[in-house]
């Protein structure tokens, strides 16, 4: 029982023939992971790292099956790409893409809402299931399997975390990043949520950062769900100057909430297992897990 994506996954790569698709498709398919083909309007009935190539989402899942999409497709049509995903029925979507325009986010996001899949960033690293799927750009070799879950703003420290809960002896059920964008499809809570109710996740870390009310929205739903597992939390950009976005266009801080010190505050009076410093989380996983 993983969570968004397995060795069962059938997974497409949307943008398959471009050099992003391509690399990342590359090492996906040398970690394991089940990729069945991509899309390239214009080059169906091609193949591409020996696999098909489709002019369509809806022509992969006819002819593939294909239930979940990567995309890697420029800033200016990947709203478009996700769309597409979800009017043909992919039920997990996961856009690595950087960059969106926000207003298509925005008409992307409400489409997306009102169909039966789950989106996963955009601007994000992507969602690993260590040693059974790949969908994303995080090295794999870093994740080894275990029972601890992982929920992200950032996908470097998602590379951190896990290396340190597997130097503690531990390892990772699934690891996802939800993006640092503004207007993201899986919210911090939503991706807490999947691994509460995941039977072999035993210990969630959440990482977030600065901006936004994400954190603190997962941390009264954690409290209000009794504290099932215990979470380690780490908050990004403590020494961020206020009204300054850093790195991510979603890490701004706007209100009182909104800073590394009130987040924190908030996710220990919700019995969240805060660490100062990033250099800390997998100790502290290995302590709250005894």
């Amino acid at each position: 029982m993983s969570v968004l994506v397995n060795k069962n996954s059938k997974i497409i790569v949307q943008g398959f023939t471009g050099s992003e698709g391509t690399f990342h498709a590359s090492q996906m398919i040398e970690y394991g992971t089940n990729v069945v083909g991509g899309v390239t309007p214009g080059k169906g009935g091609s193949t591409h790292l020996d696999r098909p190539v489709f002019n369509t989402v809806k022509d992969a899942v006819e002819q593939a099956g294909a239930d979940t999409s990567i995309i890697f497709v420029p800033p200016a049509f990947a709203a478009d790409a996700i769309m597409e995903a979800a009017d043909a029925g992919i039920k997990v979507i996961i856009a690595i893409t950087e960059g969106i325009p926000v207003a298509d986010m925005i008409k992307a996001y409400n489409f997306v809402k009102g169909k039966d899949c789950r989106l996963v960033g955009p601007n994000c690293p992507g969602v690993i299931t260590p040693e059974e799927a790949k969908v994303g750009i995080m090295p794999g070799f870093v994740f080894k399997k275990g029972k601890v879950g992982i929920v992200s703003k950032s996908g470097t420290l998602t590379y951190e975390a896990a290396d340190q809960v597997v130097k503690q002896g531990l390892g990772i059920t699934t690891a996802i990043g939800i993006g640092g964008d503004p207007i993201i499809g899986t919210t911090t809570k939503e991706a807490v949520e999947l691994l509460m109710n995941d039977p072999e996740t035993e210990c969630i870390i959440m990482i977030g950062e600065i901006g936004g009310q994400l954190e603190a929205d997962a941390a009264k739903w954690i409290k209000a769900d009794g504290n099932r597992k215990p979470v380690v939390g780490f908050i990004a950009g403590e020494t961020a100057p206020k009204g300054r976005t850093m790195g991510h266009a979603g890490a701004i801080v706007g209100g009182s909430d909104d800073t590394a010190e009130a987040k924190k505050r908030i996710m220990r009076e919700c019995g969240i297992h805060v660490v100062d410093s990033p250099a800390e989380i997998g100790k502290k996983v290995k302590e709250v897990m005894g």
